[in-house]
């Protein structure tokens, strides 16, 4: 991957991180405002010992931090992650969190929760009417599918089409990983050039499944088609048109692009002839240079080029429930994927866990709005789901000590708050740590 490349997915998580953080914040900062709660601060990312950037407006000071772990809003009278135990020593005043109801410093804490999950549902209805849903059927697959070392394992072929899961339906190629893993997937139902076949899914499959990262596991199967000829390309014999499949590299057979990739490996910085087939029917062969890069010069046609893609569209009234319903979904997804992490014997925590260099990893090394909308709003459902969790420091935490006051009508003491949120700071701490480091480990040994 290209620096540029680098950067423009640090770009894109940077960007995506800072909405979802204000917008979060937004959650607290409003409800506390209405309910006459002095807010002190309100900053997009972490300030430890200087901010880059801040204003004092009101009671509030507006700020950018440094370190870009999250952000935060400091509401007075609250024991927070500022853990400021001298404004506590003193008498409650009309202005603090202390001394509100406890209904609305409930509101005030699952606004954050709240504010993220209304936003993923906006995020969706606007995409789905835009854009739409946009997919690839299995029975649009000219050629079947493409299958690596982990497929095969279970049975699988080059040509298959994976049409059913557990029985149901396949509606979108890009999804069968994803439901194979989620749904702890038994039986794959696959049309095997007209003929059905049913593979089991042997135990263990899963978690390799999940560890590979769905490398090595299936991809759609498609002839290498040319779409564009760069003016960089070195043709000593010859030229490629747009149009051109190539069907073999130096004698090799390619009829698809996986054949062309395994042919291709080690080939840097050499003279290749290509076997092509022209307009459907002419073979021509070309002489060309692998670059140090290990490109010959042209780029190859993409998948909605090739294949009958489907599209449903909507209107803007009807993207409003279809966006709320694709919401609830993803919510529901996630949370199997959690239970999936902790509580199944065929995936490892370790397997699961990253950092954010993995949650980089997720934007495409190009700049797509589409792409990054989508991946705004699961991190947006994430970002909630994660919070809501009933651990000290985090907003679902204040929120089980509220209910237990509601119910028992007793108040935690502020020194049980305290230690609960020191304890819960050293546990989010630990995970960051724990996830960070294993994305540090798995990019240094190349796992």
């Amino acid at each position: 991957m290209t620096t540029a490349q680098i950067l423009i997915k640090v770009a894109q998580l940077m960007l995506s991180l800072s909405i979802l953080v204000i917008w979060h914040e937004l959650g607290h900062f409003i409800p506390a405002k209405l309910f006459k709660t002095r807010v002190e601060k309100f900053y997009l990312f972490f300030n430890p010992w200087f901010s880059l950037f801040k204003f004092k407006k009101g009671d509030t000071e507006y700020g950018i931090g440094w370190l870009p772990l999250g952000g935060y809003v400091k509401i007075a009278g609250m024991i927070d992650e500022s853990m400021d135990k001298e404004q506590l020593q003193r008498p409650p005043q009309p202005w603090e969190f202390r001394s509100k109801p406890a209904w609305q410093r409930l509101i005030i804490m699952i606004g954050g929760v709240t504010m993220n999950i209304i936003l993923a549902f906006m995020i969706y209805v606007a995409m789905l009417w835009v854009w739409g849903e946009t997919y690839l059927p299995p029975q649009n697959l000219t050629y079947g599918l493409s299958v690596g070392p982990l497929a095969e394992q279970i049975g699988l072929q080059n040509g298959d089409k994976i049409v059913a899961v557990d029985g149901k339906p396949v509606e979108n190629v890009s999804s069968i990983p994803y439901q194979i893993i989620v749904n702890q997937a038994h039986t794959l139902e696959v049309d095997r050039e007209g003929v059905q076949v049913m593979l089991p899914v042997p135990q263990g499959f899963i978690e390799k499944l999940v560890k590979s990262k769905g490398q090595g596991f299936i991809s759609v199967r498609m002839p290498v088609i040319v779409d564009t000829v760069l003016p960089s390309a070195q043709f000593l014999q010859g030229r490629l048109e747009k149009g051109d499949r190539v069907i073999s590299l130096n004698g090799q057979p390619t009829p698809f692009d996986q054949e062309f990739q395994h042919a291709e490996k080690g080939m840097r910085n050499t003279v290749v002839t290509l076997g092509i087939l022209r307009h459907g029917r002419d073979t021509v062969y070309v002489k060309a240079r692998i670059n140090d890069q290990g490109l010959i010069g042209f780029g190859k046609r993409p998948p909605e080029k090739i294949f009958q893609f489907e599209t449903r569209r909507y209107s803007f009234l009807a993207s409003i429930p279809a966006g709320i319903h694709k919401g609830i979904s993803s919510i529901g997804s996630y949370l199997q994927q959690l239970k999936l992490i902790f509580f199944s014997k065929q995936v490892k925590t370790s397997d699961s866990l990253g950092g954010f260099i993995t949650i980089g990893s997720l934007f495409p090394p190009f700049w797509d709005w589409q792409a990054f909308w989508s991946m705004t709003a699961f991190l947006s459902i994430i970002l909630a789901v994660m919070n809501i969790l009933p651990i000290p420091a985090l907003d679902g935490g204040h929120v089980l000590f509220l209910l237990y006051e509601i119910i028992t009508r007793r108040k935690p003491s502020e020194k049980f708050l305290e230690y609960a949120q020191i304890a819960g700071m050293i546990i989010l701490f630990s995970l960051l740590l724990y996830a960070n480091g294993l994305d540090i480990w798995r990019h240094l040994t190349g796992r």
